[in-house]
């Protein structure tokens, strides 16, 4: 299991644009976001944060909104099997 006690929740500078960029949708900036923190903590703890922090304290239009988004980005990279 991840401890996302390693990350300093409580200074908390990460969280504020992650919300601002969602309570904007702004899908572009809340993928740079993303990207810049699993880069920075790892992808298994940018899961655990934003599934066990950052949704449940999202409203439900947010978490609709979310969801809609990034199921209609669809595929953005193949890899070709032989």
């Amino acid at each position: 299991m991840i401890n996302p006690s390693a990350i300093d929740l409580k200074s908390l500078p990460w969280l504020l644009p992650v919300l601002t960029a969602i309570s904007d949708r702004d899908w572009v900036r809340f993928k740079e976001l993303e990207v810049s923190f699993a880069n920075t903590h790892g992808i298994e703890t940018w899961a655990d944060v934003f599934n066990f922090r950052i949704m449940p304290a999202l409203e439900p239009e947010a978490k609709r909104w979310l969801l809609v988004t990034k199921c209609s980005q669809g595929i953005k990279s193949a890899k070709i099997l032989d």
